[in-house]
């Protein structure tokens, strides 16, 4: 009777330590979890501000003049401008002049003429 006493002190003994152990564990892990969500809201915080940055300085105006200051570059005057048309029948592209419809003036009063639906 003794000795089944032992091994039942032993066994329970055994028991505690492994629940303790297993209760260490799963208070570590829910800390390293708590720590990468936090983790994660930063850097979710961080992606949100970096596409607000982004648009900000992707703006044509910004474009624009970053090219003109920093790269020396200018626009094109007309008569230097190749336009590339395509004939919606067969296809196929040819450097022309641009139409008139597209070569109207901004503010005109006249409409371009309507495509049929799905038509590009």
């Amino acid at each position: 009777m003794r000795r089944l006493n032992i091994v039942l002190i032993a066994l329970l003994a055994a028991c505690a330590i492994a629940l303790i152990t297993s209760q260490h564990h799963a208070r570590r892990l829910f800390v390293e979890l708590e720590r990468a969500q936090a983790q994660s809201r930063s850097l979710e915080v961080d992606w949100n501000q970096l596409r607000v940055q982004q648009t900000s300085l992707a703006t044509a105006a910004l474009i624009d003049a970053k090219a003109r200051r920093d790269l020396g570059m200018e626009s094109v005057s007309a008569d230097r401008t190749l336009h590339l048309l395509r004939d919606p029948e067969t296809r196929v592209l040819q450097i022309g002049a641009l139409p008139a419809v597209l070569a109207r003036k901004p503010g005109s009063q006249q409409q371009p003429p309507r495509r049929p639906d799905g038509a590009r």
